[in-house]
């Protein structure tokens, strides 16, 4: 949700809290949208926000993690998957914890780029038609501190290729800007992993 739509969303709230006779005050409204005015002028780096996959226990992580890496290998979600057992009372065998311990809340929780701190190479390989966000430093000299910033541009995967050497391999991505200008990705995992990130929320 954008910030325009969260303070629509929390007059709404405010609303209905009047219609059901608890009414917030006008000192609570007023701090709940403060804190949004802060959001929208600050928004909380990628760090700051919680990772639902942080709240496994050791154990529990090596096994989600195994089954999404099984998922995505025969090419389905495992979102899907889990949910799918879900709804039709099937035992999802070594991820059963995560219905019977986190629940659906916790699931809904779980974004592509979580994995990302878990894995060199994605959990989650890229396919034709993710979306990903891409870094400046692709194409130009950038530096945290410098003239030039670091600047994120949103896109589309739209070729996926593995290539092979012998004992060596790379995997190069072309991808396609909002404008339809497209632009080739090498090493996407290797060695230019840090230039790409999934979108942030």
């Amino acid at each position: 949700m954008s910030p325009d739509e969260i303070k629509v969303a929390l007059q709404a709230a405010f609303y209905r809290c009047d219609v059901a006779s608890c009414p917030l005050t006008d000192t609570q409204k007023e701090i709940l949208l403060q804190v949004l005015e802060q959001v929208k002028g600050n928004p909380p780096a990628e760090e700051d926000i919680a990772n639902p996959l942080d709240e496994l226990t050791p154990e529990e992580l090596q096994a989600f993690l195994e089954f999404v890496e099984a998922q995505e290998g025969k090419n389905c979600s495992w979102k899907v998957q889990l949910l799918n057992d879900w709804l039709h009372e099937n035992d999802s065998g070594a991820v059963q914890f995560i219905r019977e311990r986190y629940g659906l809340l916790w699931l809904n929780r779980v974004e592509p780029y979580h994995f990302d701190k878990y894995s060199a190479k994605d959990v989650l390989n890229l396919k034709v038609g993710d979306r990903i966000e891409i870094c400046n430093a692709l194409w130009e000299w950038v530096q945290d501190n410098g003239p030039c910033p670091r600047e994120w541009y949103s896109c589309i995967v739209i070729k996926v290729d593995e290539m092979s050497n012998g004992d060596h391999s790379s995997t190069n991505c072309i991808i396609r800007f909002n404008n339809g200008s497209e632009f080739e990705i090498q090493g996407i995992y290797e060695w230019n992993r840090f230039n790409w990130r999934r979108p942030q929320g």
